[in-house]
């Protein structure tokens, strides 16, 4: 039996995310901002989890209505029949997300979802639930969005971004979903080597080799939220946990090289506990003296903005990038993110490809460089007749 869900994501990953979906075998998919709606079933709910690099949490919608203050959300909720989700001896938590002018206390919202549901039982003569806010049997997720009001179950728990391979983290780390993302909006599938200049605790690294072997992000994970539910099926579920058939070669390697010996030691350590060592390699080094690197590959990376990360050199960290992409890096795809635009323009490259992303609460730039070599004229003269001969390769041929 098919029902509808929706997959939660960060700002400008969501057609990706849907492309993702796609190939899971999903149905009416419609994207929406940091989300994509969907339709299947049990299956697919648990490959999702299970196999989507892109999403945070996986959500199957239960009720959906209107409401203009908690009080309307309260007698709402107060209508559903709880006993479908969450039995009388199980506990419960509530995560409340309101963008709404109406609505100004997530958590008195929060309050009111508990109390009706406190309530419903109660008035039902049953034994009412306990709420507990750590490992709790059933997550409710609540949404607002002006008045219209969604309460859905959480078939995720703990963020789809905790991978579980992480035994350390940098100073500013990238979220694993935000590093998937980057690295699949470049379209690398592991055809070469991959590399980052600055790699702080390896999340670039280790989300590439992930993408290039196609291992389920989902392997390192302990548990799910679904897996508490009555109607979980344990069997099916090891089916598609145990599945490596779609898992590949990868011919090529991944570098990671630092400035700080620190954050050079945790990557090597979160690589290690990823049990990827073998595709990775690292070293100590500041980006303006990289000098021998692949002859050919994609280099994504994450340098400092500014913000959380504050070097006093930080124009002088962007320039020396843009240098050795020039002189170093010939024949390479080039990805890079910041929010620093100011910082972004010390690189004097143009770029072929801008994306807006957000990290964290934090609005950021994407941008791509293709470093050519030769004339840039030239370059652009050679792409523009690629183009043209697969698009007339292309065209079927007149009879």
């Amino acid at each position: 039996m098919e029902f509808e869900m929706v997959a939660k994501t960060l700002y400008g990953l969501e057609e990706i995310l849907a492309r993702e979906l796609t190939e899971l075998g999903a149905n009416d998919i419609q994207i929406g901002r940091r989300m994509v709606s969907f339709t299947g079933g049990k299956a697919l709910l648990y490959r999702a989890n299970f196999h989507c690099r892109t999403a945070l949490r996986i959500l199957k919608p239960i009720a959906t209505f209107k409401a203009a203050n908690p009080d309307e959300v309260y007698e709402q909720v107060k209508t559903i029949d709880w006993s479908q989700y969450i039995a009388s001896k199980k506990t419960f938590a509530i995560d409340t997300v309101v963008n709404s002018e109406k609505f100004t206390h997530s958590k008195f919202v929060a309050y009111r979802v508990k109390d009706a549901i406190v309530d419903w039982f109660e008035a039902n003569d049953m034994r009412r639930p306990s709420v507990s806010v750590t490992n709790p049997d059933v997550q409710l997720h609540v949404h607002i969005s002006h008045n219209e009001v969604s309460i859905s179950l959480d078939s995720s728990g703990e963020s789809l971004h905790k991978r579980g391979y992480r035994l350390e983290d940098g100073e500013a780390p990238l979220n694993e979903v935000l590093a998937a993302g980057m690295i699949m909006k470049t379209g690398w599938h592991g055809e070469s080597n991959f590399i980052d200049p600055m790699c702080g605790s390896g999340t670039l690294l280790i989300e590439a080799v992930l993408i290039a072997l196609n291992i389920a992000p989902g392997v390192f994970r302990q548990q799910y939220a679904f897996e508490k539910w009555s109607d979980f099926d344990a069997d099916l579920f090891e089916t598609i946990s145990s599945d490596d058939a779609y898992e590949r070669e990868f011919k090529f390697k991944a570098f990671g090289s630092d400035i700080s010996q620190k954050a050079v030691s945790i990557t090597k350590a979160n690589v290690k506990n990823a049990g990827l060592s073998k595709y990775v390699e690292t070293k100590v080094c500041a980006v303006q003296d990289l000098t021998k690197v692949p002859a050919s590959g994609i280099l994504v990376t994450n340098p400092p903005y500014g913000e959380r990360l504050n070097p006093r050199d930080l124009m002088q960290i962007y320039a020396a990038l843009g240098e050795r992409l020039k002189h170093a890096f010939e024949g390479y795809s080039a990805w890079v993110i910041s929010s620093n635009v100011e910082a972004m323009e010390q690189i004097g490259l143009r770029p072929s490809e801008k994306h807006r992303l957000i990290n964290g609460d934090i609005t950021c730039e994407y941008r791509h460089y293709a470093i050519f070599a030769g004339k840039r004229k030239e370059f652009v003269t050679e792409t523009n007749e690629k183009k043209k001969l697969v698009k007339v390769l292309s065209q079927p041929a007149s009879v």
